[in-house]
């Protein structure tokens, strides 16, 4: 077709729709194979009610409280289009096309949004309570203050959705993806979200009461005045176990059910050695020997970065996995923070040895008498150089901290 076709097709097709529902959905019938374009036609509250508009083109349609009851929206393009306050209950919007659409305070109870694009959609104060959601893309939508109880968001893509006060009580999110998404102050109560990935997910203030986390992906949550309780981490047809808090309910069910994973923390607890010390070139090539000599001893050398920025506090994080050490090897040579982390860790864990280290052409630093007089810290071993220190450190660094092991285990360390 030319301009001229388009627009006369264009015409014959908007005086059809003029006409009435049962018209146009007797012409459909007879041109079951026409194309429907009604690109930025004017709509503002029509009855449209069980029409047939599968596939029709209605991209930047003004459909502003219009009513598309049960109408068939199927495979269209509505993208751009306004429906602000339109009557879409029981729409079949399935694999339509609505990204950037205003869908604000527009009806959607019980419509079947499945398998629809809805990137960037502007949802706020919508209804989609009971509405068929699944595997939509909702990626960057604004859902804000939206009403989803009972609807199903299996599958959906929420990636960088804005669900700020979102209804979502006994919703299904079965597998939907939440990366980044904002559910801030959101209503989950009784929420499925089995199987669904939250990271980066930001779920401060929101209500996580009764939720099924089973098989929940969840890193990096803010959860700042979340409630959470009763949170089950057993399958639906499971008896039932709940824990209150939904970043450590995955490790939980892992602990429980698994195995593998008891014997992985009874490894870590007996195999991690934690190595401290200065992360300047010269420095750091020490460090890394170490660490090549610890894992062909069957250790689980973990090496932290004092000199690379972190955006949490180093204390917190070093304590984490002082926690978890069998012991700790500190090269208190040129210190600068390892000084500092000492004087946490050494008071707070009597329990886990300590051997520092240092090169014997340098000095201790002023405040280590200190943390010598702690039942748990050796006696520095001083070498000579990186050659002389891998050669003995068998010997003058395992050794020594491994029968201090023992001492406290038998003995006790109370300072």
């Amino acid at each position: 077709m030319n301009e001229y076709e388009d627009f006369m097709a264009y015409e014959e097709q908007l005086k059809i729709l003029q006409q009435g529902v049962e018209a146009w959905n007797e012409w459909k019938t007879e041109n079951p194979d026409e194309r429907i374009d009604l690109f930025r036609t004017y709509l503002r509250g029509a009855d449209l009610s069980s029409a047939n508009l599968h596939n029709a083109n209605l991209n930047m349609a003004n459909l502003i409280e219009a009513d598309l009851r049960e109408a068939n929206l199927s495979g269209a393009n509505l993208s751009s289009a306004n429906l602000h306050m339109a009557n879409l209950i029981e729409t079949n919007l399935r694999r339509a096309d609505l990204s950037l659409t205003n869908l604000s305070k527009a009806n959607l109870s019980g419509a079947d949004l499945s398998k629809a694009a809805l990137m960037e959609a502007y949802l706020v104060e919508a209804n989609l309570s009971e509405a068929d959601l699944s595997s939509a893309d909702l990626r960057n939508a604004d859902l804000s203050a939206a009403d989803l109880r009972n609807a199903d968001l299996s599958g959906a893509d929420l990636r960088g959705a804005r669900l700020n006060e979102i209804i979502l009580i006994e919703a299904k999110l079965r597998g939907a993806d939440l990366r980044g998404a904002n559910l801030h102050m959101a209503n989950l109560s009784g929420a499925n979200l089995s199987g669904t990935v939250l990271v980066e997910t930001n779920l401060e203030g929101a209500i996580l009461a009764g939720c099924n986390v089973y098989g929940v992906s969840a890193w990096g949550l803010k959860l700042k005045g979340a409630i959470q309780k009763d949170l089950v981490i057993t399958p639906l047809d499971q008896p039932e176990i709940t824990v209150d808090n939904l970043e450590v309910a995955q490790f939980i069910y892992l602990l429980i059910h698994n195995e593998k994973i008891r014997n992985v923390i009874d490894t870590i607890t007996s195999k991690v050695v934690l190595i401290l010390g200065r992360f300047t070139p010269g420095r750091k090539v020490v460090l890394n020997a170490i660490r090549e000599e610890l894992r062909e001893r069957g250790y689980l050398p973990v090496l932290f970065d004092f000199e690379k920025p972190t955006g949490r506090d180093l204390t917190e994080t070093i304590s984490t996995l002082a926690h978890m050490a069998r012991f700790v090897i500190a090269d208190i040579t040129d210190a600068m923070a390892v000084p500092i982390e000492l004087k946490h860790i050494v008071p707070m864990l009597p329990s886990v040895p300590v051997q520092p280290l240092i090169l014997d052409s340098q000095y201790e630093y002023t405040l280590f008498d200190h943390i010598r007089g702690f039942c748990s810290v050796l006696e520095p071993y001083r070498y000579e150089n990186q050659s002389q220190l891998l050669a003995t450190i068998e010997e003058k660094v395992i050794a020594p901290a491994e029968e201090k092991v023992r001492e406290i285990r038998n003995q006790g360390c109370s300072r």
